[in-house]
This record gives structure tokens, C-alpha cells and sequence, in this order.
């Protein structure tokens, strides 16, 4: 309520006795103007800021200043319903809340407005339309009334809106900052249009600026817990999205893995859950799984350029490698993919070889996701071929001999009888015979390159495999014998015949066999 000129105000310092007497001397034309001076003292007292009791004590006749309207004047947040002058904090607020909420609607569209005014996301009408930003900023600005001011909630608890529009946000993939700087755009109109009414009140009090402070912490506090609860249920909403999302992605993986992707869908499902293209350049690894330390092969390979998507499974780690496109000169035709050949196989091997130590077989590659069930049966077959822990890595078409004898026991046996049976029971020479025919065979039949190999002369070499050509009666001019010699020497090991280890450097050197 506003004091008399005569009546000291509680709080007051001795060095207002002097105003108020000269006041009392001054003729009652003047009294008003004695009463005008003290929100502007005020003012200056608070850093030259004028109040708004100041500024609503200005004449009617004024020109309205920008976003103040005088009282009882229409106002773009809706027409402002009278306040009491002695209503206590608690009371100014119920009332200042239920005299927004009878303008809900309008208070609703100055938001609405205002946030796709600031934000192109929801602007652009998608994924949120207009009509559902509408609904969820009236469900948030009324119980926000409501809860401000002390009143009953409408319908559940007061943050029920506010964890709502979290969940319902995060489903539709809009950003958590979007969705929160909404939250403080719609925060700044209610408190503006609270602002409006505050200001459209018969008469003020010289505290009103104490209690506009007043109003706007509680408005500001409030809009923080609904900002906190919103953002709370966002990220657990998320976090629920992300394991269903994962699951799905893990189940249409292993539906490509099973062969189950011949049904279109099923192969087009697949390929937008992983986020892959349906046609392009793929490859399956299957690699052999330490139970205590799985190979974690994904970010090697991401960190390569390489995406992959991997999989327990059997024992064993598989996953489905995208690799790089090719990058083939103008007018050249693209090379055919096959073994270790390709660059990107390669450089897959290489990853595979030297970053994870694991032993692993690669499956040809293929262009379409569906085929993915055929690849990871020859990637499996690969793997079988190569010596458990060894750390090797093989495609399959570079170890075709050798996956065709791993599945046929005893056939690799008799085509190591028929082609190597009379050098397995040399005993003695065994070991060096088997390890010099390999190297001679791997440098395309050259004593002198063989030599270089195992360190010892190439007459060394020359007699040993004269040796072998006399024990198996074959000439080692001849095409089929190497062949047979060859078959031989990979069928060994699915022979159940162990083969003899590699002679040490120089070895044999000088013993003129």
C-alpha cells in the first residue's frame, strides 16, 4: 500500500525527517509531485535502473513503450484479469496463476510462436508439427501455472507433462539441446506475459520490484525442475529406444547369418538397421574367440575406414565387413574379385593380421546382404584350415585346395599315401625332404631360389629332390607330379600324418644330399 507523506515508512533512516517536513510546509497543489521523487531516488540508489513502479507512475498520456501496455489494454498473451493490491506472496501467486491459466490458449500460441520463431527444427514442421508442439506447450504451461501458483493439478502429478514431452521427444529423435532450449524460449514467454499482468495492476507498492524478483525465481525455479525432469525422462526414454534398437539390429544380423534373408524384406529390414547399403562390397570373417577376451574388431576396423557389425556366435566372433569401393582409372574395367588379390582385401587381412592377432578366416566377397548366410559358411570352412592360434588370416579362395581336403579325412589320406607315402617312411630324411620340396614348389620349382630360402646350396636342393623324385617314381619334370606333390603336402595335416618341422638355418648344408 503507498504511505503517507506525514507517516514514516518501517525501515526508514533518520535522513528523511527534513523531506518530510518541507513536504508538510508545501501548498497541497504540490503534495502529489512531493510523493513522485521517491521510486526515481530509489532508482538511482539501485545503479540508475527505474522499477517497474516507476515506470507504471509515469502519466497516461505517455506514448507506450514497446512490450508494456497500460493497464487493462489487449496484449498478444491474452487480456489480463485485475489482481489484488494485498495479497501476500503465496496469495499473488495463485492469483497470477489463475489468471493465466483462464488465458491458456493464447498464452499457448505466444509460445508456440515464439519457440518455432527461434528454432528451425521444429519450424520445419518434422518430425513435430505444429499441432503437437501446440498440445505438449499447453499440457507444460499449465501445469507449470499450476504448480507455481498452488493449485491442484488437472490430471497426475505436476512434472507428468514435462516427462512426457521427454519421452515423446527422444521416440522421435529430436535433440535433447533443441527440445531444452524450447524449454527456456517457453519459459521466457511465461514469464513476459506474467511480467504484463504484474505490471497491469491498479496502483503499485514501492516494493514491486522486490516482488517482481520475487516472481520470477519462482518462475525461473520452476521451469528448471521441469527442464531437469523432461531431460531425465528424455535420456532413460533413450536409453530404452537404444536396447530395442539393439536387439532388433542383433536378430535381423543373425537373420542374415542364418540364410533367412532370401525374403526381400527381411534383407532390406536388415540393411536399414545396421545402416548399410542392400547392395555393395561385403565380406564375412569369422574369427576363433578367446572366451576371456574376445576380439573387439569393430573400431580396429572403423578406425581403418572399414564398417563392420560383429557377433558371438558358436564359439567363434562373426561379422560382416563393409569393404571401400574400388578406385579403378577411367577406361580401365574393374578387376575381378578373388583371394588376397584386391587391395581392400588385402589391407582387411593386414588389419586383422597385425592390429588383432586373431586367427581368422575371410569369405569371398559379395555384393548383396542377402548372400551373407552362403559367406559365412566359407568363411567358417577357411578358418578350419588354418592352425588353431596361429594367427593367421586367410580368404577363401586362396586356400581352396585346402578347404576342400579338410572336409574329406580320408581322401586327403590316400592323396598323401599315393603322392608322399614313400618319403613319410624315410625317417631320418623326412623332415628335410618335405620342408625342401615345400620351398621348392612355393619359388616355382627354382633350386636356385630355394637354395636362397633355406640358407645352403642349390646343389643341396637339386639332390633332394632327385631323392623324392626316386622314392615316389615320378620325374620332377613333370606337371602332374609337382601337382601330386603339392596336394600332398596340404592334405597332410587333415591326414592325421603330422608333418616334419622346418630344418634350422643351414642345416643339411654340407651333408651332400
Amino acid at each position: 500500500m503507498t504511505h503517507s507523506p506525514a507517516a514514516p515508512r518501517p525501515g526508514a533512516t533518520a535522513r528523511e525527517p527534513a523531506p518530510r517536513e518541507a513536504a508538510s510546509r508545501e501548498p497541497a497543489s504540490r503534495e502529489a509531485a512531493s510523493r513522485e521523487p521517491a521510486p526515481r531516488q530509489a532508482a538511482s540508489r539501485a545503479g540508475g535502473l527505474r522499477p517497474a513502479a516507476a515506470r507504471s507512475a509515469e502519466p497516461r498520456s505517455a506514448a507506450p513503450r514497446a512490450g508494456v501496455s497500460r493497464p487493462g489494454a489487449a496484449r498478444s498473451g491474452g487480456t489480463h484479469t485485475p489482481l489484488g493490491l494485498d495479497a501476500g506472496s503465496g496469495e499473488l501467486r495463485r492469483a497470477l496463476s489463475m489468471a493465466m491459466r483462464a488465458d491458456i490458449d493464447r498464452l499457448t500460441d505466444r509460445a508456440v510462436d515464439d519457440i518455432r520463431a527461434h528454432s528451425g527444427t521444429y519450424a520445419s514442421d518434422a518430425p513435430v508439427t505444429r499441432e503437437d508442439l501446440w498440445a505438449i506447450c499447453r499440457d507444460n504451461l499449465l501445469r507449470a501455472l499450476e504448480d507455481f501458483g498452488g493449485l491442484a493439478p488437472t490430471g497426475g502429478d505436476f512434472e507428468w507433462a514435462a516427462r512426457e514431452t521427454g519421452r515423446r521427444r527422444a521416440e522421435q529423435g529430436v535433440p535433447l539441446d533443441t527440445v531444452l532450449q524450447a524449454y527456456r524460449r517457453g519459459g521466457r514467454v511465461l514469464w513476459q506475459v506474467m511480467a504484463e499482468h504484474l505490471r497491469a495492476r491498479a496502483g503499485r507498492e514501492a516494493d514491486s520490484r522486490d516482488i517482481e524478483l520475487d516472481m520470477a525465481s519462482g518462475v525461473w525455479e520452476t521451469i528448471d525442475r521441469y527442464s531437469v525432469a523432461m531431460a531425465d525422462a528424455y535420456r532413460l526414454a533413450q536409453l530404452e529406444l537404444q536396447s530395442r534398437q539393439d536387439t532388433r539390429r542383433v536378430a535381423l544380423f543373425e537373420a542374415l547369418l542364418d540364410g533367412r534373408a532370401d525374403d526381400p524384406a527381411v534383407a532390406a529390414a536388415a540393411a536399414a538397421a545396421l545402416g548399410v547399403p542392400a547392395f555393395d562390397r561385403y565380406v564375412v570373417v569369422v574369427a576363433a574367440q578367446d572366451p576371456a577376451a574376445p576380439p573387439h574388431l569393430a573400431p580396429v576396423l572403423e578406425a581403418q575406414g572399414m564398417w563392420s557389425f560383429w557377433r558371438p556366435r558358436s564359439g567363434r566372433y562373426a561379422g560382416i565387413v563393409r569393404l571401400p569401393r574400388r578406385d579403378t582409372p577411367p577406361g580401365r574395367p574393374a578387376a575381378r574379385p578373388g583371394g588376397s588379390a584386391d587391395p581392400a582385401t588385402r589391407a582387411l587381412l593386414e588389419v586383422l593380421r597385425e592390429l588383432t592377432g586373431a586367427t581368422a578366416g575371410v569369405s569371398p566377397e559379395f555384393e548383396r546382404l542377402s548372400q551373407a548366410g552362403r559367406a559365412l559358411r566359407l568363411a567358417e570352412q577357411t578358418l578350419r584350415t588354418l592352425p588353431a592360434g596361429s594367427g593367421e588370416v586367410a580368404v577363401f579362395d586362396d586356400r581352396l585346395a585346402q578347404v576342400l581336403l579338410s572336409g574329406r579325412a580320408d581322401i586327403a589320406e590316400r592323396i598323401v599315401t599315393v603322392h608322399l607315402g614313400p618319403v613319410l617312411a624315410t625317417g631320418g630324411e623326412r623332415a628335410a625332404l618335405l620342408t625342401t620340396l615345400r620351398v621348392w614348389l612355393d619359388h616355382g620349382c627354382s633350386a636356385a631360389r630355394a637354395a636362397e630360402h633355406l640358407y645352403c646350396h642349390r646343389n643341396t636342393v637339386l639332390n633332394r629332390i632327385g631323392r623324392i623324385a626316386e622314392l615316389t617314381g615320378r620325374s620332377s619334370e613333370s606337371g602332374e607330379a609337382r601337382l601330386g606333390w603339392a596336394l600332398a603336402l596340404r592334405a597332410l595335416p587333415y591326414a592325421g600324418l603330422a608333418d616334419g618341422p622346418e630344418p634350422a638355418a643351414g642345416e643339411y648344408e654340407t651333408d651332400g644330399t
